[in-house]
């Protein structure tokens, strides 16, 4: 296709400098449905580059005290707030979600965690112990390990690479990161800001591109030693067999298919906004999305008719609208897949009650092309409904009954996945029983996405390897070594 003069082209961002690509990939705008960037498709030479300005980079950024990293990472967090507005209105764009939650979610939280890491990186001890009896003191220390490749999602583009650059850089490793292709304008903007914030160059580069070739490559480069992926388990099937001949270390936060469980005496006044968020937030592509709904037979109906009720009321539209609460979908591949879930769901008898080919969509003139879809809640689907089953990620919930404490923990439990689960209900004890018999990473109870980046984060079964977060990062992030001196 021709392209005009007008659109942003992006470049790969290695040892300090902006380099060209020789090929590019176009990246869509989906509110619109045009191609509004330019893109890097690159490759091993590009990742080779870029590897080789983080190793050059190690030495001296490894060498540097917590604290000095600790300035750094803050200095880069009160650069990209003061330009919260502009990353908010390009992640908006470049994304497909609203203004509102890119405003008030992404942006904030990627400042964040620069900021977390900054502080928490200050506090960490080592361990000591001491054996009189055989004349001995042990102790451990803790050291960066190299090269960290980083591979992170477009569904909260700059939010989910900061969340590992952050703890990365400030542990003393380098990094080799690559954002996903459909969304790296915001990780481009970050890279304008790090030799203002005093990141040394080679310390943070970022090469663009695709998963088969951009990502293949850094996974399978023998000076990278530790790759921390988020995103599809079928990618991260991959990863784990081409990491292995190298024996990395790897850290995997994979999909879901959470479940919410509600119980008759739950408090519906708060768990039907906290649910349909929990179901619809950021168009239903958050990893932590509930897409299962179990409701006790008690409140069922009531629960179904109130839900339904709320769930038409979201405007999907134009992104940069702060009335709209429903963006565009990723891409026009993603909305088709989404799409076919839920007529799989009505072939197999389910009833769709509101959203898509029930309530019509009314977008606005220059949207009419974009990658939409209405809240979509169905009702009457088996368990074994591949509806039940996959993660679909996208404004798609499932609502079914249950009877029995015991047999709604049996099928929130019958999926391959296991990352988070919300339990309401007014019965404490209730609530720690359930809590504690959910295969689940993360259970949040009579709320959702509340989170302290202190404790662990991630998912059981297919839903990952490892958790992230203050200590766990720290550890993943660093080669630990146990010291013996005999005195």
């Amino acid at each position: 296709m021709a392209h005009s003069k007008d659109l942003l082209v992006l470049e790969n961002f290695i040892g300090g400098k902006f380099v060209p690509c020789s090929s590019y990939i176009d990246s869509y705008n989906p509110s619109t449905g045009d191609v509004y960037c330019r893109v890097p498709d690159s490759g091993k030479e590009e990742v080779e580059a870029a590897v080789k300005a983080a190793q050059d980079a190690f030495p001296v950024w490894s060498s540097k005290s917590p604290l000095e990293r600790s300035q750094i990472l803050n200095k880069l967090a009160d650069l990209i707030e003061h330009d919260l507005e502009v990353f908010a209105k390009a992640e908006s764009k470049d994304q497909g979600k609203t203004i509102t939650f890119a405003r008030t979610v992404d942006i904030p939280r990627a400042v964040y965690n620069f900021r977390f890491f900054a502080s928490s990186i200050l506090h960490h001890v080592t361990e000591c112990t001491e054996m009189a009896t055989m004349g001995c003191v042990h102790y451990t220390s803790r050291a960066p390990v190299g090269v960290a490749g980083l591979i992170s999602p477009w569904n909260l583009p700059l939010y989910l690479l900061t969340w590992k650059i952050a703890p990365a850089i400030a542990c003393g490793n380098t990094v080799v990161a690559k954002p996903s292709e459909m969304t790296s304008v915001t990780a481009w903007m970050m890279c304008k800001l790090l030799e203002k914030a005093g990141v040394p160059h080679g310390v943070v580069n970022v090469v663009f591109g695709t998963g088969a070739k951009a990502g293949e490559a850094l996974v399978c480069h023998p000076d990278v030693p530790l790759i921390s992926f988020t995103g599809s388990t079928l990618t991260a099937q991959r990863i784990m067999e081409k990491s292995a001949p190298h024996c990395k270390r790897l850290s995997l936060e994979l999909g879901g298919k959470n479940p919410a469980i509600i119980f008759d005496d739950a408090d519906l006044s708060q768990c039907i906004p906290t649910t349909l968020k929990s179901s619809f937030a950021n168009q239903g592509e958050i990893c932590l999305c509930t897409s299962r709904i179990f409701v006790q037979r008690g409140t069922y109906s009531e629960f179904l008719k109130r839900f339904v009720a709320e769930a038409k009321k979201w405007k999907a539209g134009n992104p940069s609208d702060p009335t709209v609460n429903v963006g565009a979908l990723i891409s026009k591949e993603h909305l088709e897949k989404v799409r076919s879930y839920v007529k799989r769901a009505q072939a197999e008898g389910a009833r769709v009650l509101c959203g898509e080919g029930v309530d019509s969509l009314d977008l606005p003139a220059g949207n009419q092309k974009g990658y939409f879809m209405l809240p979509t809640v169905i009702a009457e689907v088996q368990d074994e409904s591949c509806c039940m089953q996959e993660e679909i990620f996208g404004p798609v919930t499932c609502v079914v009954a249950f009877d029995t404490e015991e047999e709604v923990i049996k099928r929130a439990n019958s999926v391959k996945y296991g990352l988070a689960a919300t339990v309401w209900s007014s019965n404490v004890g209730r609530i720690h029983r359930v809590a504690r018999r959910l295969q689940s990473g993360l259970v949040w109870t009579n709320c959702w996405l509340i989170r302290d980046l202190n404790l662990p984060f991630g998912g059981m079964k297919a839903s990952g390897i490892g958790r992230e977060g203050a200590k766990d990062s720290y550890e993943f992030f660093t080669e630990v070594k146990t010291i013996t001196i005999k005195h």
